[in-house]
């Protein structure tokens, strides 16, 4: 599988993404600077998280009509894999890649901590190697996370099975206080209807491999790998 990484004006986890693909994964992987206006032959597009333009108007506002944003549609229309991490996630929205919108956290303080995710289902290209019923734990890290959409597009979301992940608490419960950013119905995660465009706000770069360490950094905690695993299993296995 072949990866380019986008980087913004204020991106600041895309040497994350970076590391994780290529030396983690061991995947080929390019960067892709904001003003450049093709997409090297890759098969998943990544959107970093970070501050892109200094968050100026609205988080992804000024990305969206970033030049190379044209030739992630067109990848995303050929069916090729796009996955919007945090701004990144925020930009897609912005762009009308996905559907909804990323508002002020419902405390309007910024956070960044540990949260417990909910896999919602295990038949997508994101999440295709990881165990039904099976909780995350991956870190936040945001101020404008609160995701939203009107209550027609929420009904097509989880009617047509894209949300991917939710919030919950420590007993695996969906609860309006899980969420910690006030994101409509616990929402952390979704999907396009072509399962090929993804957005989430935690960040899954930042646990992916056993040194970074876990939960309070107590332990070991590579979930987020289980992510890229999941798209690596899905493109080399339709290859």
């Amino acid at each position: 599988m072949k990866c380019a990484v986008v980087v913004f004006p204020g991106s600041n986890c895309d040497h994350d993404v970076y590391h994780v693909l290529k030396h983690v994964m061991g995947l080929p992987t390019t960067f892709v600077w904001h003003k450049d206006r093709q997409l090297p032959d890759c098969d998943l597009v990544v959107l970093p998280g970070g501050f892109s333009y200094g968050d100026y108007l609205r988080c992804g506002a000024i990305a969206r009509f970033s030049p190379i944003m044209e030739a992630v549609q067109a990848h995303a229309a050929r069916g090729g894999f796009v996955f919007g991490i945090c701004n990144g996630f925020q930009i897609l929205t912005e762009a009308g890649l996905l559907p909804g919108a990323l508002l002020r956290n419902r405390a309007l303080r910024f956070v960044c901590r540990d949260v417990l995710l909910q896999v919602e289902h295990t038949e997508s290209a994101l999440t295709n190697a990881i165990t039904p019923g099976a909780r995350l734990t991956i870190p936040v890290s945001h101020g404008e996370g609160c995701y939203f959409i009107d209550p027609d597009g929420l009904a097509r979301l989880e009617g047509e099975g894209h949300v991917l992940f939710r919030y919950v608490d420590e007993d695996g419960r969906v609860r309006d206080e899980a969420a910690l950013n006030g994101s409509v119905k616990s929402i952390a995660g979704i999907r396009n209807a072509g399962g090929n465009v993804f957005g989430m706000m935690p960040h899954p770069e930042r646990c992916a491999e056993a040194i970074v360490g876990g939960p309070a950094y107590e332990g070991q905690n590579t979930d987020g790998r289980l992510l890229f695993d999941s798209l690596v299993r899905w493109v080399e296995g339709r290859a």
